[in-house]
């Protein structure tokens, strides 16, 4: 895979990991493993050698029916937390830990759609966090936002294997809490961060929506713009993203908001 096909990949807001093992661990396993004769002439050993995860079939069966009726029963966001936490998912289960949404005690009207979790994620238990969420903290901070008053809601709350797109099964076993969360939330305003949730959310595609606002049905303003992840790997694009956040700050201040 070349280096554009990647970007590309990123683009979509999905974290498409090749290999779960830092290639320092998987150098250093491998060389465990090989004889002096195997390691090339230079001495430098070629990296390893990894395929994109596939999607994989649920290994639970759990019905659409059962997660609609299962969301519609807590009465607060604590509630629907503990559920989501206990909700049998396909993707929950092995190493892979549930990330919650973060909920600001002191909502200002944003809620941020984000997508599946990352490694980061995983390990911490926290939605975008690691280098990805350094720099959406400093996104926030650019137009007087901390995650003090912004919640983050992910599409499905569980890491999918290799950070690789969730299948449409996994994203609709999980979509009847994440409506649960915006209709608890019930935001004015909603910034979705990658290619996934903006398809997701508003029907919108990135890059061409990149920074539109859209009115969704329930009355919230919406708007696409790029996901960290891709901002990290393509700088130039932070301009862009600098005129949407930009946008959205109006929006927050505007006296009829």
């Amino acid at each position: 895979m070349n280096d554009f096909d990647l970007r590309d990949l990123l683009l979509a807001g999905v974290r498409w990991e090749l290999t779960d093992m830092p290639t320092a661990m998987a150098a250093a396993a491998r060389a465990a493993t090989v004889s002096n004769d195997d390691v090339p002439a230079s001495g430098v050993q070629s990296r390893t050698q990894t395929a994109i995860v596939p999607p994989i079939a649920p290994q639970h069966a759990v019905s659409i029916e059962t997660a609609v009726a299962m969301a519609a029963r807590p009465g607060n966001t604590d509630a629907l937390l503990r559920m989501v936490a206990e909700f049998n998912h396909p993707l929950r289960g092995g190493v892979t830990n549930v990330v919650l949404p973060h909920i600001a005690p002191n909502p200002n009207g944003l809620v941020v759609v984000t997508d599946v979790p990352s490694g980061d994620d995983d390990a911490s238990g926290r939605i975008l966090s690691g280098a990805a969420g350094e720099l959406f903290d400093k996104m926030l901070a650019a137009i007087g936002l901390s995650r003090e008053n912004v919640s983050i809601v992910p599409m499905v709350f569980w890491r999918t294997p290799g950070g690789r797109t969730p299948t449409a099964d996994e994203l609709k076993l999980a979509r009847p809490f994440m409506d649960k969360f915006m209709d608890f939330l019930r935001p004015k305003f909603i910034l979705t961060l990658g290619t996934l949730a903006a398809t997701e959310i508003i029907g919108a595609a990135l890059p061409r929506a990149h920074g539109m606002t859209t009115i969704l049905p329930n009355g919230a303003t919406a708007m696409p713009i790029y996901h960290p992840n891709y901002l990290m790997l393509k700088p130039a694009a932070k301009r862009d993203a600098w005129n949407a956040l930009q946008t959205m700050q109006n929006l927050l201040n505007s006296p009829d908001k």
